[in-house]
């Protein structure tokens, strides 16, 4: 039984991909799994650290801004895709799945070529570009939204939610002792911004001026500022009682279970893990995606009353005030948990996995 998984870039289309592996790999010991990344990105050191073998493409993304610039990619995509057919045809899978990102697209039109049934995982409620091109010849495509009809063939699309990592799913540790794990005092709310593993230049700004006054209204804080980020703002919480800025949180589901109020962008598998945790959140969408996905991600949870929503072009100036705002109101921190808890979807790796088993006829 052989599987091959491609995409990434973020982990927000790597963690979904190792949740499905391994949901396979518990279902199926004897199954040979291997993924397809884009050479450069952090999948290429994320998945050899789950156990996985990886192969990367030279794969990269369209300058959109720099027309110019796309003759080399274009000769990127050739490369890929040379590449692609040759993994395809030596490792003869069973099926192909892919979850965005730069790899997948070559990976699956290759598959596709080679009449190797392909799944498409789609965690965004608006799809992106690489799916949309895929879907007329996907036999399955898992999404996490209602009304992905306007992007797929509606025959062959089944809401599983988006696979979430398995620490955070079995968390059973109280938010008192998360927040002592973490570092933290127990009696004081925490408020836990994070940006992604690289950083978010608008969550940093908008936290450089929010991290005192935070503090002196009694909050303790968690920062992630991501790497990109780390040297300019790391320095910022030396000497600072109750306060971390970090570059990377390892412990994710300690954050989740410890944090009174979470300020985060709005990426899918981010929302995903939001619901299953029910936690109280702030999103701030990316206005740097495509299709600014980001923003319908975080509408579909704000106009259930699931979380609030700041416009990235606000965030600077709306933050603090929204925050503290938040923290002096219990009940409506309760109330989004309530509300984001309702949208969740837990076992969409297994889903997954059932929809593999029926495609291949297992």
């Amino acid at each position: 039984m052989n599987i091959l998984i491609s995409g990434g870039g973020t982990g927000g289309h790597i963690f979904p991909a190792l949740s499905i592996a391994d949901a396979i790999k518990r279902r199926h010991p004897e199954a040979n799994i291997k993924f397809v990344g884009a050479e450069g990105r952090m999948e290429m050191q994320r998945v050899p650290d789950a156990g996985y073998e990886i192969v990367g493409l030279p794969v990269s993304g369209f300058d959109r801004h720099r027309p110019w610039r796309n003759i080399k990619v274009l000769w990127r995509l050739w490369k890929s895709m040379r590449r692609a057919r040759k993994v395809v045809d030596t490792f003869r899978p069973d099926i192909a799945i892919g979850v965005g990102g730069y790899a997948s697209g070559p990976t699956l039109k290759a598959a596709q070529r080679r009449g190797v049934p392909t799944l498409l995982q789609e965690q965004n409620s608006y799809a992106g570009v690489t799916n949309k091109l895929l879907a007329a010849k996907a036999r399955a495509i898992c999404v996490a939204y209602d009304g992905m009809e306007r992007f797929f063939p509606a025959d062959v699309i089944t809401k599983t939610g988006n696979p979430v990592r398995a620490n955070i799913v079995d968390a059973s540790i109280s938010q008192e002792e998360a927040k002592r794990q973490l570092g933290f005092d127990p009696s004081r709310p925490l408020v836990a911004v994070v940006g992604g593993s690289l950083g978010a230049r608008t969550l940093n700004r908008a936290m450089s001026q929010a991290l005192k006054p935070l503090l002196e209204h009694g909050a303790s804080v968690l920062w992630q500022c991501g790497k990109y980020y780390a040297k300019e703002y790391m320095p910022m919480g030396d000497g600072l009682k109750n306060a971390q800025v970090t570059d990377f949180i390892k412990r994710m589901d300690l954050v989740y279970r410890a944090a009174d109020v979470i300020v985060s962008r709005a990426g899918a598998g981010t929302i995903s893990e939001l619901q299953i945790a029910g936690s109280p959140a702030i999103l701030i969408p990316s206005p740097n995606v495509a299709e600014d996905h980001q923003r319908h991600n975080a509408e579909a949870l704000s106009t259930r009353g699931a979380a609030i929503m700041i416009l990235d072009a606000d965030a600077e100036r709306d933050l603090l005030e929204t925050v503290t705002d938040l923290l002096d109101n219990p009940s409506k921190r309760e109330s989004l948990s309530t509300e984001i808890k309702k949208m969740a979807l837990p076992g969409a790796s297994e889903h997954i996995v059932d929809i593999v088993d029926s495609i291949i006829g297992r």
